[in-house]
C-alpha cells in the first residue's frame, strides 16, 4: 500500500477503535449499557449483522493486500486507481472520521448503539445535529466511501454497500422508536432538520 492508502486505512481502524472506546466510556459515565441492538420491539438483527461485517471487514480486508496482492484480478482496482481517487478518497475518510467522532461525543449521555423503546436519551439538536439528524451515520458513510476510493476492490465495495444498507435500515428503525418514545418534540425536530443534511424551510417538507 502507498503512504496515502496506509494513512486512510489507519484512520479507518482508528475510527472503529474510537467508536468502541468512546461507547464504553459513555456507558461507564452514564452507568448503563449503550448496546441496544438486542433490545426493543423492533428487530435490529439484520442491520446489526451488516454493521459488524462492514467494520470488521474494514479492519481485516486491506491487510490481505500485503499478502501477495489479492486484488490483482479485481477490475475495480485498475479502474479506480490513480492519484485523484486517492486524494478525494482520503479527504472523505478524514472528514467522515472527524464528523462521526465529533457527533458521537456531542451526544454525550444520549449516545446509543441501536434503539429500544424506553431507553432513548434526550433529543440532541445542537452542534452537528442542528444540520443533520444522523451525523454519525453520515460520517461513517463518508469514511467508507473514501476507503473504497483509496482501496478499490470488489470486497471493499461489498463492505461499503453493507454499511450503507445497515445505515438505511437502522435509521428507519430508530426514527420509529424515537417518535414512539419522544412524541411531539421529536416530530418538531424532524420537521426542522433533514434526515441527512440541511434544514427545512417549512415543516410540511419533513420526513425526507
Amino acid at each position: 500500500m502507498s503512504g496515502m492508502e496506509i494513512a486512510s486505512y489507519l484512520m479507518g481502524v482508528a475510527y472503529v477503535v474510537g467508536l468502541l472506546a468512546l461507547s464504553a466510556t459513555l456507558a461507564r459515565k452514564s452507568d448503563r449499557s449503550v448496546w441496544l441492538f438486542g433490545k426493543g420491539a423492533q428487530s435490529q438483527a439484520v442491520p446489526a449483522l451488516l454493521f459488524k461485517l462492514a467494520f470488521a471487514g474494514a479492519v481485516v480486508w486491506p491487510l490481505l493486500g500485503t499478502l501477495g496482492n489479492p486484488f490483482r484480478l479485481d477490475p475495480l482496482t485498475s479502474w479506480l486507481s490513480g492519484t485523484w481517487f486517492d486524494v478525494v478518497g482520503h479527504m472523505l475518510v478524514v472528514i467522515g472520521f472527524c464528523l462521526a467522532i465529533i457527533a458521537q461525543r456531542h451526544m454525550g449521555n444520549s449516545w446509543r448503539i441501536g434503539a429500544a423503546e424506553g431507553e432513548v436519551g434526550v433529543i440532541v439538536d445542537s452542534g452537528p445535529f442542528a444540520i443533520s439528524r444522523n451525523p454519525v451515520f453520515l460520517g461513517q458513510a463518508m469514511l467508507f466511501l473514501g476507503l473504497f476510493l483509496v482501496l478499490p476492490s470488489l470486497i471493499q465495495a461489498i463492505l461499503t454497500l453493507a454499511l450503507l444498507l445497515a445505515i438505511t435500515l437502522q435509521v428507519r428503525i430508530e426514527e420509529r422508536v424515537l417518535l414512539q418514545s419522544l412524541g411531539e418534540p421529536y416530530r418538531v425536530y424532524c420537521a426542522r432538520v433533514r434526515r441527512w443534511l440541511g434544514t427545512y424551510s417549512s415543516r410540511s417538507e419533513s420526513g425526507r
